[in-house]
């Protein structure tokens, strides 16, 4: 064989990254993706498996107390969950779904926090972070990983990843047991305008 027919290992380096991956495939309406139906046992044990799209958006606009007119843009929303995702389960699964198709284009980002911040809050995770973040990253709703999510949010992390909303569980910011300086990073979201919208998320 002659040396120029011979193939270097850049021939084969079509993409070269994740990132550039995903850009390539931008033009793809994210919420095109087809979903199976879920099954009549699903549907009878878990309430949110059978929430359409409309029934999520709608619930999304009312959430945030905008017209149906005032959401409907085609304009891709950057939607931020973050979470210890320790034994990822249906419910993890449902409350990413619900973020994903809360807007008809949805860039969904999730925050996995890493292992040293679960030891500095007293919590303590039965799987490492690597497992959590890999386990995540595999959903099928999820655009973007971060696997050193701050365990406090702060307008710094929300502007650099261009965050648009933050989706969190309904009843968090009442929840006596819920941490207290995660909740103040909430509060602080709020008083940035950058308005977070609360989900049921009932399995």
């Amino acid at each position: 064989m002659d040396a120029p027919s011979v193939l270097s290992d850049d021939d084969y380096d079509v993409v070269s990254s994740m990132e550039s991956s995903l850009n390539d495939y931008g033009h793809i309406a994210t919420q095109m993706v087809r979903e199976p139906p879920p099954s009549k046992m699903a549907r009878d044990k878990f309430e949110s498996v059978s929430w359409t799209v409309d029934e999520i958006q709608d619930y999304t606009r009312r959430s945030l107390g905008v017209s149906e007119s005032g959401s409907s843009s085609s304009r891709t929303r950057r939607v931020y969950v973050d979470g210890i995702f320790d034994g990822f389960n249906v419910g993890h699964a449902l409350q990413l779904r619900q973020a994903k198709l809360s807007f008809p284009s949805v860039y969904l980002i999730v925050g996995v926090y890493p292992d040293h911040q679960l030891q500095l809050h007293g919590y303590i995770a039965s799987l490492p972070d690597v497992e959590r973040c890999e386990v995540v990253r595999h959903c099928r709703w999820v655009d973007e990983l971060i696997g050193d999510a701050p365990w406090v949010l702060d307008s710094q992390f929300l502007d650099n990843h261009k965050i648009d909303y933050v989706a969190l569980d309904e009843g968090t910011s009442v929840d006596p047991a819920y941490d207290k300086a995660r909740i103040r990073g909430y509060d602080t979201v709020k008083s940035l305008s950058m308005l977070s919208f609360y989900w049921p998320f009932a399995t």
